[in-house]
């Protein structure tokens, strides 16, 4: 899937780009306004695209003043295709959070960065998860947590509780990762790349992790997050 513009997927004209437009904005568009927002496509075709929806009745043009301005006819009967279009990235990250919802072991926070977070990638790009997971016996702690931020954790991972003392929540860990690039490739065609964190590396980060870090605070799309994870989302570039 064209991760800058998945309406591709659906259909290569600059229709489906037009209509998810129009559908996002609410609000009628002039030409150039239409042109600016749409993820590809000239001024021109972009024209030549709205003229075609005009004649198939599902975009309305009027004047308002001096311009020419185009908005969705939701009343039409292909309307909610356009609606679909325009809700296809919402769509993915929605499947993401049912997704960790159904975890045994969940994401103490999970983002999507990169290109898919920006919106810039295509359909060769892949879809980059940024994931931390809760300490697993035997992982090396690092720095010792203050009590106030111990208490937050044990709250936290009332959650994350394995349903069987027998099972190793490592394994589950990596099995459910596992099952999510497959799945991630069922819903789009691209794959999924992880970078995957415990605890104790995401509070005291690796030098090669900080530039990572500030690029998910930047752009990132948060998908997952416990209460806690809010005392570390400053603390984690400046503590490495």
């Amino acid at each position: 899937m064209d991760l800058s513009d998945p309406t591709r997927a659906v259909t290569p004209t600059l229709d489906g780009t037009v209509l998810a437009v129009l559908a996002a904005a609410g609000k009628p568009l002039t030409v150039g306004q239409l042109a600016q927002q749409a993820a590809r496509g000239s001024e021109i075709g972009v024209r030549r695209s709205v003229a075609r929806l005009v004649e198939q009745g599902i975009v309305r043009a009027t004047l308002m003043g001096r311009n020419r301005v185009h908005e969705l006819n939701r009343d039409h009967v292909a309307a909610e295709v356009a609606v679909l279009l325009a809700g296809l990235r919402n769509e993915l990250w929605d499947r993401f959070r049912s997704e960790f919802k159904g975890w045994k072991v969940r994401p103490l926070l999970a983002c999507v960065f990169g290109s898919a977070a920006r919106g810039d990638g295509d359909e060769a790009s892949d879809v980059d998860l940024f994931l931390v997971h809760p300490p697993f016996p035997g992982e090396n702690k690092g720095s010792r947590l203050t009590p106030s931020v111990m208490s937050q954790i044990a709250d936290a991972l009332g959650s994350f509780a394995v349903t069987s003392a027998s099972e190793d929540p490592a394994l589950q860990w990596e099995t459910q990762v596992d099952r999510l690039r497959e799945r991630v490739e069922q819903w789009t065609g691209n794959s999924l790349q992880v970078v995957d964190l415990s605890l104790h590396e995401w509070r005291r980060p690796a030098k090669s992790h900080l530039a990572l870090l500030s690029e998910i605070r930047r752009d990132g799309v948060e998908l997952c997050r416990v209460r806690a994870m809010s005392l570390w989302s400053s603390v984690a570039v400046a503590d490495g």
